[in-house]
């Protein structure tokens, strides 16, 4: 009795990270925002992957939010721009954890 593979997803994801020595943050900066597309065969595992890049990265993940699949998204009504669809798709053939956007917060 063989399992069918369970098919990866992309998720979104918004991880707050505070500051850690190395993190690549500016000077200034009090932690930051960073936006990601997670693959994952559900969210609980894209989380844990994207935090374990992240502290791979000398970064200091604090909080995740879970927005969901591309499809998932869409059914709420987000409007997904070319772009982030190309970095999501590139997340998926990849296996990866893309960093779309990086906002750092100051004071």
């Amino acid at each position: 009795m063989s399992k069918s593979p369970r098919t990866q997803q992309v998720f979104t994801l918004l991880v707050e990270v505070g500051r850690k020595s190395g993190d690549g943050l500016p000077d200034k900066a009090t932690g930051a925002a960073l936006m990601c597309y997670a693959s994952g065969v559900d969210e609980a595992e894209a989380v844990r992957e994207t935090v374990a890049i992240l502290k791979q990265a000398d970064m200091a993940p604090l909080d995740v939010t879970g927005y969901g699949t591309r499809e998932e998204r869409e059914a709420q009504g987000h409007e997904i721009e070319a772009d982030e669809a190309e970095l999501m798709q590139r997340a998926l053939e990849e296996n990866a954890v893309i960093v779309a956007q990086v906002s750092p917060f100051f004071d």
